[in-house]
Parts: structure tokens; C-alpha cells; sequence
């Protein structure tokens, strides 16, 4: 690239920090807003990072980081509701062969690994602000912010999540829509026999679940039909989650058994959004879940937003020309992939919903996980 070229990331979740550290990396000044004052460090439970998310923290440098910080695995259990281990199937390994299937961690920790790379970045970081109006022209866009402030950029990165605001205040009308499902999650202790994600369908929920996320720590997760938010009061979620993970065996009374503070339990719809036509207006382009978003039957969010991030970085890296047919180039790359995973993640949650005892999840999960093996 022959010019300096300025560029607002709005967002600083996984697909904003993502992009702003290859940016950086390439030379572009980049500056980068996140609503949140915390930078968002403190929230969420546990997240699984299947191998094509590690592919990309890889070419981050922040790997290390994360092997030492989670909790590596390469298989997932099928078991009973009563814990009895039914199938216990070799994971995929999407990333290549040199990274594990999956790794497991908790969700401040990657957030702090992401944003401690973007301050090693130099690129400039405002918490606490978010971009009110966005002004477009040929050359670039003028943005004034929450704070008073004003910048002037060559290219605005939406990776503002599924509310995105940037999405809708440069009309683009497509809008999350549940699925039916609902997830509860909490952090606990892990013990000692756990050592990959047992999944165990069926029971008083659609699904109950857990992943290590360190050597002493786990996420444990159960879904069921969506119910009105408002139908259930936040000083009640523990007993919640209780009451349906009762009733699950094996490691379950363990975890269980500490599940007493609402505060660390949080209670989420399943969302789907794709996007379609394409993922930008001008010179604002989406990226991550303000362009897709998928149920985590596959566990995929955070791998295709981090994906969107690493090829975008490269497209802009690589050329001199920002216009219209780079970005359209970079949609059509990411929705040929993007595609699949969001369908059948939501194919497998419908098959559970509809009570369907003869689908062929299994088949499913392997397709799709295979098609990941390949880059980006």
C-alpha cells in the first residue's frame, strides 16, 4: 500500500480487536471506540474456541497466551441425561493439525488478551464512546462522536455486535430474529473428570453442556424454549438454572452445586442474522455479528467474527483501491462461508425444537466442521 490511510473501528469485541491489531500491524492509523467503559473485560462466562478461532488468535500472536490461559481438548462426549457416556467422538481440527480442536476459556480472559494486543498495537483507544453521526462523501467519512469529538477517516469497521447501530444508520434493515431457543450459562469450578465438552440432549432441556475453560475452571450451559425476559426476575436466575440442571448426572451435582449467585448467571436468546446483498454502504463495512450471527450449536460466533477481521485486514493490506468491488469481493468470500455455518447451526436447534429423534446431527456438525478445515 503506497498511501497512509486512517481507519474507525466501532466495536471492541473480538472481530473489532482483531482487525484493529492486523491493521496496526500493516501501518494504518487506526483508532478504536467501544461503548463500553470496561471495555467489556469483566463480562460473559466461558466461550469455546474451535480450531479455525485459533488459527486466527495464531496469526494475531496472542496463541501462547491463550493455550496457557484455557483449557486445550480434542473430543466431545455424548451422554445420557443421567451422565451414563454414550459416544465419545474425535473433534475436528479446523485450525490444522497443529493446533488442538478446541480450546476452552474464559470469556474476560480472551477479552483481555485481545485488548492488552491492541494497546501493544499503538493504535488510540476510546472507551466509554460511541459514533452518533456518520457523514459519507467519495473520499472518506466524517464522524462525530458521543463525546464531542470529530475524525475523519478513509474507512469505518462496524464490528458494533448484533445491535449494531452503525448497521442501521447506514440503512441496511436486516435485524437478529430468535430461533426459539434459550441458553443459561455460569462459570464454576471444574472438576477434576472433566476434560472436554460433554453435550447431553434431551431431559427437561433441549441440550446441557460444559466446557473446562482452565485447569480449575468451567462454563456450564443448559437450553431451552425461549421464554419473555421480563417473565423472569434477575434475582431469580440461579434458581433457574438450578432447577433444570438437577436433573442431569454424572458431573452435573458438582456444578450444580454452585450455582447460587444470580449475578454470574446469564440468560440469552438465540439469535440468526445474515446479512444479505452485502456487508457494506460506502465506506462503512460490517464485520462479526453485526453482519452474521448464528446459535452456538457449533459453537462459531467467535470464530467467524475473528475470520471476518483477518480477511478484511488482508484485502484492505493489499490494495490501493478501497471502492466498492473490494468490498463486495470480501462479502462474497465471507457469506460463501458464513452461509452454511449459520444454517445448519440453526437446523440443528430447529431439529430439537421440532422433536425430530432421527436427524442426523452428528452428520451435520462433521460436514460443516470439515468445510472449516480450509482458509478463510
Amino acid at each position: 500500500m503506497s498511501t497512509a490511510r486512517t481507519v474507525l473501528v466501532i466495536g471492541g469485541g473480538a472481530a473489532g480487536n482483531a482487525a484493529t491489531v492486523l491493521l496496526r500491524r500493516a501501518g494504518l492509523t487506526v483508532d478504536l471506540i467501544e461503548a463500553k467503559d470496561d471495555w467489556n473485560a469483566t463480562a460473559g462466562s466461558g466461550i469455546t474456541l474451535q480450531g479455525n478461532a485459533l488459527r486466527v488468535l495464531r496469526e494475531l500472536s496472542v496463541w501462547e497466551r491463550v493455550e496457557a490461559s484455557g483449557f486445550a481438548f480434542d473430543s466431545v462426549g455424548i451422554t445420557a441425561p443421567d451422565g451414563t457416556v454414550l459416544h465419545i467422538a474425535r473433534d475436528q481440527r479446523t485450525g490444522g493439525d497443529d493446533l488442538p480442536a478446541a480450546v476452552g476459556m474464559q470469556r474476560p480472559q480472551l477479552q483481555r488478551i485481545l485488548s492488552d494486543a491492541v494497546r501493544a498495537s499503538g493504535a488510540t483507544v476510546r472507551l466509554g464512546t460511541t459514533a452518533e453521526i456518520l457523514g459519507q462523501d467519495a473520499d472518506g467519512v466524517s464522524v462525530r462522536f458521543s463525546d464531542g469529538g470529530e475524525g475523519r477517516y478513509d474507512l469505518v469497521i462496524a464490528a458494533d455486535g448484533l445491535g449494531s447501530a452503525t448497521r442501521a444508520a447506514i440503512g441496511i434493515t436486516d435485524k437478529p430474529e430468535p430461533t426459539g431457543m434459550a441458553i443459561w450459562r455460569v462459570a464454576a469450578p471444574r472438576p477434576a473428570g472433566v476434560i472436554r465438552t460433554d453435550l447431553a440432549y434431551g431431559g427437561p432441556a433441549y441440550i446441557a453442556g460444559y466446557c473446562p475453560t482452565s485447569d480449575t475452571t468451567l462454563y456450564a450451559y443448559v437450553v431451552e424454549a425461549n421464554r419473555d425476559r421480563a417473565s423472569i426476575p434477575p434475582e431469580t436466575y440461579a434458581d433457574e438454572m438450578r432447577r433444570l440442571a438437577r436433573a442431569y448426572g454424572g458431573h452435573w451435582p458438582e456444578i450444580t452445586a454452585h450455582i447460587t449467585d444470580p449475578a454470574k448467571v446469564n440468560y440469552t436468546w438465540f439469535d440468526r442474522l445474515l446479512v444479505e446483498g452485502s456487508w457494506h454502504r460506502g465506506r462503512v463495512v460490517l464485520i462479526g455479528d453485526a453482519a452474521h450471527c448464528c446459535p452456538p450449536t457449533l459453537a462459531q460466533g467467535a470464530a467467524l467474527s475473528l475470520e471476518d477481521a483477518l480477511v478484511l485486514a488482508r484485502l484492505l493490506t493489499a490494495s490501493d483501491t478501497w471502492d466498492d468491488a473490494l468490498f463486495q469481493a470480501y462479502y462474497e468470500r465471507r457469506v460463501a462461508r458464513v452461509r452454511p455455518v449459520v444454517e445448519a447451526s440453526v437446523r440443528i436447534g430447529q431439529w430439537q425444537l421440532d422433536g425430530v429423534r432421527d436427524a442426523d446431527v452428528p452428520g451435520l456438525m462433521g460436514r460443516t466442521m470439515t468445510m472449516l478445515r480450509e482458509l478463510p
